[in-house]
């Protein structure tokens, strides 16, 4: 058993590792550009909401307060009639990419102490590189990967997003193995 304080440098350097990585995934290839589509007339989908008094939140529409009433006759005409979906309405104006990357970057640190965790109470000190790489890319690629399939069954994302999700995921947990198992105790 290895302690998690003995792998504060792979957590550490395994955040770093995949905020770099993600940061080039996102900037530079470009295979998340088709993540999301334009809604159709946008301007007058947007001024709708505005007059509507839309506030940030998550929205279901058709919404309906209980499962009695999603049977209802009213309901199951609003549903045939649609859209049918869900929205995410963010506060006005553009992104705080200064906030959300720290997010990023204390949910990569809670990856690396979830993977030292786990890591450590499998393995000892001293164990082969790939043993290591195995079980820490495997607690990392679970941590980071597989949420994203919920967002396909219950929310309605596409599954070729679910799809690059998971890529990222397998590529981030590959670069937390390599931390681990790089820099495992002797």
């Amino acid at each position: 058993m290895v302690q998690i304080m003995a792998l504060w440098l792979p957590i550490l350097l395994s955040a770093v590792i995949v905020f770099a990585a993600s940061s080039v995934i996102h900037m530079f290839l470009t295979y998340h550009s088709t993540d999301y589509d334009q809604l159709p007339n946008e301007a007058s989908v947007m001024e709708g909401m505005r007059n509507a008094g839309v506030q940030p939140g998550n929205y279901a529409y058709p919404w309906c307060a209980s499962m009695k009433e999603m049977g209802s006759s009213e309901m199951l005409e609003k549903y045939n009639k649609g859209p049918v979906g869900t929205a995410v309405v963010w506060p006005n104006g553009p992104p705080a990419m200064g906030k959300l990357l720290i997010q990023w970057f204390v949910f990569s640190l809670l990856v690396g102490v979830m993977v030292a965790y786990m890591t450590g109470r499998t393995l000892s000190a001293g164990e082969e590189y790939w043993a290591v790489f195995r079980v820490a890319g495997t607690v990392a690629f679970l941590c980071y990967g597989f949420a994203q399939i919920i967002e396909s069954i219950w929310w309605g994302r596409k599954w070729s997003t679910t799809a690059k999700n998971l890529f990222d995921a397998f590529v981030y947990g590959s670069l937390t193995a390599g931390s681990f198992a790089g820099f495992w105790p002797a």
